[in-house]
């Protein structure tokens, strides 16, 4: 592959690691790069996950680092984000995801709507009643959908942990990479096992990824709620927009 061309991908890695880091949507700018480079679906996909795994961890080490995770928490949302990406994985090769998207459309909508109007709140997670079942329900389902689908599943996580929990938008930001982590291991694992990634590909944009975390995750910690909310905004209607335009050209 042409130098230019490695360049290209690993600039987009970048791109999207800073704004996985702050919002989700990072394959937003990974997957048409990917694309662009002429790759059939499936493998862009499968490079896709073996890039984002490691700026999902840079991600997660940035948050955890600056005690931007709420740590009793991590073990579970860890656990049960791993499981749900499997059996999302698993159930996406018996289906296909195309129905999903209008349900998805809906889902992006309200939580731009609600990350939009919501203020800053006081995380409260002794107000929730059995609040690990409550986590272990969320990641379960949300690590499903992202093994299944994913567009948009770190929003609909910071916006799941705005609500249940009383999260404010940064920290919940920063406890949507535990699970955001899960899930890109479960599929990174699955699709290193079937030897569909190019690692030649993949480890330039790994880096880029990576570096680019660290950058969002730093900006998220010291910016706090406004920037995180300006950015699940931008993204949420970014995907929405993506998926309204796939959705209308059909499957």
């Amino acid at each position: 592959m042409p130098p230019a061309a490695l360049a290209f991908v690993a600039l987009a890695g970048l791109v999207a690691g800073i704004v996985d880091a702050i919002a989700g949507g990072g394959g937003l700018v990974t997957m048409p790069a990917l694309l662009a480079l002429g790759l059939p679906p499936a493998i862009a996909i499968s490079t896709n996950k073996g890039q984002a795994v490691f700026g999902a961890a840079a991600s997660f080490v940035s948050y955890w680092r600056r005690d931007g995770i709420d740590r009793p928490r991590a073990p579970v949302g860890f656990l049960a984000g791993l499981v749900g990406s499997c059996l999302g994985a698993a159930l996406l090769l018996t289906m296909r995801p195309e129905p999903l998207k209008p349900v998805v459309i809906t889902l992006l909508v309200v939580a731009a709507v609600i990350v939009a109007l919501r203020g800053n709140v006081t995380p409260r997670l002794e107000r929730v009643a059995h609040p690990m079942l409550w986590l272990g329900c969320i990641a379960l389902a949300l690590g499903a959908y992202d093994g299944f689908f994913g567009p948009g599943v770190g929003s609909l996580l910071i916006v799941a942990f705005t609500l249940v929990f009383g999260d404010t938008l940064t920290r919940a930001s920063g406890n949507a990479k535990v699970v955001n982590l899960a899930s890109n291991v479960a599929a990174f694992a699955i699709f290193a096992y079937k030897r569909t990634i190019l690692w030649h590909v993949a480890l330039p944009m790994a880096g880029a990824n990576a570096a680019g975390a660290f950058i969002g995750a730093r900006l998220a910690l010291a910016r706090g709620d406004r920037l995180v909310r300006v950015v699940v905004i931008v993204v949420v209607l970014a995907i929405v927009a993506k998926l309204v335009v796939d959705y209308a050209h059909g499957p």
